[in-house]
């Protein structure tokens, strides 16, 4: 079973507010399991509430950011994934780019247009 990789900051997270109640019910649909990328250091981990998160949540505090593709190879090893186990969403073309580089199957999210159905549509076909 795939396990889905959620972008953090304006993807599952609304900076200022909090966790995007909507995207979270989506994916609750799915028994896969969720983990949760980002950039954040200490400070930002906390000042977006991600020690609060309803799942796993990985960063590397910005050494190196999500537009490096190693980020995503230091990942899928500390999780002992490959890049055919897992699919991606992401609200940042850079990164989003940078996660397909690796043969990650990513799909660039709309953070202004929040659309679900085809956010949920991109998961119901690749998992």
């Amino acid at each position: 079973m795939k396990t889905i990789l959620v972008d953090a900051i304006n993807c599952f997270v609304i900076e200022g507010e909090a966790m995007f109640r909507e995207m979270y019910e989506l994916l609750e649909k799915f028994p896969n399991q969720k983990i949760i990328l980002t950039g954040a250091d200490d400070k930002q981990f906390i000042e977006f509430g991600l020690d609060k998160m309803p799942y796993k949540v990985f960063t590397l505090k910005h050494d190196p950011d999500k537009s490096d593709p190693s980020y995503y190879k230091i990942m899928l090893d500390h999780f002992s994934l490959g890049k055919e186990d897992v699919i991606y969403f992401e609200h940042n073309l850079t990164a989003a780019k940078s996660a397909e580089s690796v043969g990650i199957k990513t799909y660039h999210y709309d953070q202004y247009n929040k659309d679900l159905k085809d956010l949920k549509s991109f998961i119901d076909t690749n998992i």
